[in-house]
């Protein structure tokens, strides 16, 4: 792990995250100084310079977004921090949530003062009540020190809802109603929580700002791929030798992440797929290993960087068995708001379960394909529109696991 570049885990293991002198006397808090003596629109300008693009999967410029909320006019406006972190086998957020909360407090609170917000949320996942905990305890200490004066940030748990992930979704629960993703336009920026001018960005994403602030755009803008500069914190399990988490470059490729950092496949076995983003990700074959992380570079191969998750699968896996339960997972956390996601992912855990039962036919693969590419455009939100995509995928690159089970 001596190849690690810690940016956003720099303060990982080196400070007690209750400890809020801690978190100070590693220069905390210097950024939000730092960003205050600036004017919103030079601030927002040095966000939108440095090509920070969201960590939560939708890759969109968050200078450029907290620009529409800087614009739009309101009597109120809120920051919201996305830490639903839903994605089997993604814990990034939770890794900075519970090492160094006061990072992801100051780079809210860098964003309320450049969008002119003052109330901030954090939305938690259910699962995590341990965090909430630490949050509230940093909240509190910044609130005693006086750090946050005129920006109010608030916890608040979610229900455990993997499509509260999308900000509409989240934003929907927040107001205390059904988790269920909302038509857009209008935007969140625009109009958002309680119709207010709402920037919603992932904790990833806010824990980079107060080290852009820090140390420029220039600085962060070349580090990684040009296009998608910084650093992404890769949680890498399945069948490696080292099942772990670290934070490299985005320029860093596939192969590196696993033969490097992840020490390989065990057992002298061979590798067979890897599943790049989460449940919702594609699963991607050998031949395309020299692939970097990036966003677009990974968007080149049809699949999707999203949460930063590395799933990695040996030759012995069975990818239509995989690909069954990951059918019946969407189905399961599908709102049911929109009917091609409703409907569609009923449908394809139906087929799926057939074809991993022996009982498949060309026809239903070709009806999969079919219904993959109908639900991908339709869909209302992200869970709609990529649950077909760990399926497609598999069809297109392992087929062979498809004909062995085929009447």
């Amino acid at each position: 792990m001596a190849d690690e570049m810690r940016i956003l885990l720099r303060n990982y293991g080196k400070i007690d995250p209750l400890k809020i002198d801690d978190y100070l006397a590693q220069g905390g808090y210097k950024a939000l100084e730092k960003a205050k003596a600036m004017s919103p629109a030079d601030l927002i300008e040095e966000v939108k310079k440095a090509n920070l693009r969201g960590r939560g999967g939708a890759g969109f410029n968050c200078g450029l977004k907290w620009s529409f909320a800087y614009q739009a006019q309101a009597d109120q406006k809120y920051v919201v921090c996305n830490a639903d972190e839903g994605e089997p086998g993604t814990y990034k957020d939770r890794l900075i949530m519970e090492n160094d909360p006061q990072a992801v407090l100051e780079g809210m609170a860098i964003c309320g003062y450049a969008i002119g917000a003052s109330k901030g949320y954090i939305y938690c996942r259910g699962e995590y009540p341990q965090v909430v905990e630490i949050l509230n305890e940093a909240i509190e200490q910044a609130n005693a020190k006086g750090i946050l004066p005129g920006f109010d940030v608030e916890v608040r748990m979610g229900a455990g809802a993997y499509v509260c992930g999308e900000e509409t979704a989240l934003i929907e629960s927040l107001e205390g109603n059904r988790g269920e993703p909302r038509f857009k336009p209008p935007y969140p920026p625009n109009e958002g929580l309680w119709g207010k001018p709402t920037i919603v960005n992932n904790v990833e994403t806010f824990a980079n700002i107060p080290v852009i602030v820090e140390r420029g755009a220039d600085w962060f803008a070349s580090v990684g791929a040009a296009a998608y500069p910084g650093t992404k914190i890769v949680t890498l399990t399945g069948d490696v030798n080292n099942t772990t988490f670290f934070e490299v470059p985005t320029d860093t490729t596939l192969r590196e992440v696993i033969y490097h950092f992840g020490g390989g496949i065990p057992a002298g076995k061979k590798f067979k797929a890897v599943q790049v983003g989460g449940t919702s990700g594609a699963f991607i074959p050998e031949a395309n290993l020299d692939t970097p992380i990036a966003f677009d570079s990974m968007s080149q191969i049809g699949a999707v960087l999203g949460s930063g998750a590395v799933f990695v699968l040996d030759e012995s896996r069975d990818l239509v068995d995989v690909a069954t339960q990951i059918s019946k997972f969407f189905e399961h956390e599908s709102c049911g708001k929109c009917a091609p996601c409703r409907e569609g992912t009923m449908r394809l855990k139906d087929m799926m379960t057939k074809i991993n039962q022996g009982q498949g036919t060309a026809k239903d693969t070709a009806l999969i394909e079919k219904l993959g590419r109908v639900m991908s455009y339709s869909s209302l939100c992200g869970l709609g529109q990529a649950a077909p995509s760990p399926i497609l995928s598999t069809l297109k690159h392992f087929s062979a696991d498809y004909d062995a089970k085929m009447m």
